[in-house]
């Protein structure tokens, strides 16, 4: 038990390659990469009996220990741990094996340092498609038990990258076909006239489709729409730290800097919800262009 409970420690799941999920949501998505991720499961009867699914899933892997609240509540985190717990393995993916893959999206966190939004950036990375998250040097822990439980089990959906130095990585990325852009509140950029651009782009490419259709008219080619950075091209996104935002070193690595507007009396968002809107930007410009070009 006392090892579980170390857990909570940064150092202890560094030295083990351990981390611990706690309740119903983030266990059963982690059991169904069964034991690639779970090394034990410690789950109450009362649990078991009330998510049927978790019971199969546990049993599965071969894992499952039995244990009371009280053992359960010393284990974890929180206070109330729902009934189940697991010791998960630590399943952190290379940028080398990311970029082989082709990626059209990701996500990446520079020296973003509270638990929760890292876990919030994540779960909206997951949620848009995004192909990856990486955090780069001096970011938070993405296994802190705060950062896991804000993820919403999206943990176990996407690749994640540590400790990667964001140079390195904006230069692969960019040998990798990809376009780099800072989100940025005192950004020159605006989102919505990126989205409203890309929107234009598609219907400029069907009326240019019509044109080469129709042979008898000869008017000219739709205007191209000249512009900043194409949204629907693969991207990755840069988002800065809560404090202090993106340094001027890490806003220079960027193709632009795109701001998200605030239309009421907010003085700016946080960083993820700031990075919700530009990911699920990003992704609906790229799957708006995979239906057009399918």
């Amino acid at each position: 038990m006392r090892d579980v409970a170390k857990l909570a420690q940064r150092s202890a799941r560094a030295r083990r390659g351990l981390f611990l999920a706690e309740g119903p949501q983030a266990v059963r998505e982690a059991l169904r990469l069964g034991s690639t991720a779970v090394a034990e499961v410690y789950a109450s009867e009362a649990c078991l009996e009330r998510y049927p699914e978790l019971d199969d899933l546990a049993h599965a892997t071969g894992a499952l220990r039995l244990a009371t609240d009280e053992v359960l509540a010393a284990m974890a985190d929180t206070v109330n741990p729902q009934g189940i717990v697991a010791v998960c393995r630590q399943l952190d993916a290379g940028l080398d094996e990311v970029l082989a893959q082709s990626p059209r999206l990701l996500a990446v966190l520079c020296r973003v340092q509270d638990p929760g939004n890292a876990g919030t950036i994540l779960r909206a990375a997951d949620a848009a498609g995004a192909d990856a998250v990486v955090l780069t040097d001096g970011s938070v822990d993405i296994y802190n038990p705060k950062a896991v439980r804000s993820t919403a089990g999206s943990l176990f959906h996407v690749p994640v990258v540590v400790g990667v130095d964001v140079d390195e990585l904006v230069r692969r990325a960019r040998a990798a076909g990809l376009g780099v852009l800072a989100a940025d509140g005192y950004g020159t950029v605006d989102l919505d006239v990126l989205q409203d651009e890309s929107a234009a782009r598609r219907l400029g490419a069907r009326e240019g489709e019509q044109r080469s259709e129709d042979q008898h008219d000869g008017g000219d080619a739709p205007s191209s729409v000249a512009a900043g950075p194409a949204l629907e091209a693969p991207t990755v996104w840069l988002f800065g730290n809560e404090a202090q935002g993106l340094s001027d070193a890490e806003l220079a690595l960027a193709d632009a800097r795109v701001a998200v507007p605030v239309y009421g009396e907010a003085e700016s968002l946080n960083v993820g919800t700031a990075a919700t809107v530009c990911l699920y930007a990003s992704a609906r410009a790229q799957r708006r262009e995979d239906r057009a070009g399918g």
